[in-house]
């Protein structure tokens, strides 16, 4: 039986090396191709007969359009709408990507679950909103590192209290999300684990597999929930950021 972190091992499915560089296409590159054609699906034919009394398909499109514009206005105000596409665009693939993960017997590979990509959106969007302050600021907006009617005494601390936490963004961003997604994957191993050696030793065993049955079905349930609570914690964490950068304090 597989180990329970096996499931998060990147494995080469289409070897391909040039110039002495491994460029392998692998079951991670393959799960974010994925991704990305259920993302341009599910939006692009939900959209595709749009009606004015919209169907099941549309209105499901239009309630996540609704949601994320409505949470965007709401955290960074009517001027952040002019970066709707990408906070729209990468609550749907985190989504996408973690609830793909969800799904028994496909194999499908969590990229989520790897703290490479989350910490490539991380560091790309802290990177973004970090322009986007000195764009939008100039050098004033070095000013959001010192705290206003700080006492001067503590105004040196407080600096470096304020530029580590907001040198601590990326990491605290992407570790949250890799962490929740990795930890309920492995509970969900751990105790499909149990079930199948509760089942094989028969008797009066078989019969105790039914307590941790019972136990993947209620975890299954709330991973489903953390998936789609994960998402929205990155995409209106980044609506905050933009707000920072966007209106300073």
């Amino acid at each position: 039986m597989a180990g329970p972190l096996e499931q998060f091992e990147i494995h080469s499915k289409v070897p391909i090396e040039v110039a002495g560089y491994d460029i392998s296409i692998t079951n991670s590159a393959i799960s974010l191709a994925i991704a990305l054609v259920i993302l341009m699906v599910f939006m692009l034919g939900g959209m595709r007969k749009a009606a004015l009394v919209p169907g099941r398909w549309q209105s499901s499109v239009e309630m996540c359009y609704e949601f994320i514009a409505k949470m965007l206005g709401d955290t960074a105000g009517h001027e952040a709408r002019q970066f709707f596409p990408f906070v729209f665009t990468l609550f749907m693939f985190i989504l996408t990507a973690n609830l793909m993960g969800m799904v028994p017997w496909l194999h499908l590979f969590t990229v989520t679950s790897h703290i490479a990509v989350t910490f490539a959106l991380a560091f790309f969007i802290f990177i973004g909103v970090t322009i986007l302050g000195f764009i939008k600021h100039g050098i004033g907006f070095l000013k959001f590192f010192v705290p206003g009617d700080a006492p001067l005494a503590l105004l040196p601390l407080l600096v470096i209290i304020e530029i580590v936490s907001y040198l601590s963004r990326p990491i605290s961003l992407s570790v949250r999300l890799f962490a929740n997604m990795v930890a309920g994957h492995t509970m969900l191993q751990v105790f499909g684990g149990f079930v199948v050696s509760l089942a094989a030793a028969g008797g009066i065993f078989a019969l105790g597999s039914v307590l941790p049955f019972a136990f993947i079905v209620a975890l299954t349930g709330l991973e489903l929930l953390v998936a789609c609570l994960q998402a929205y914690v990155f995409a209106v964490l980044t609506c905050i950021y933009l707000n920072d950068a966007l209106h300073m304090h």
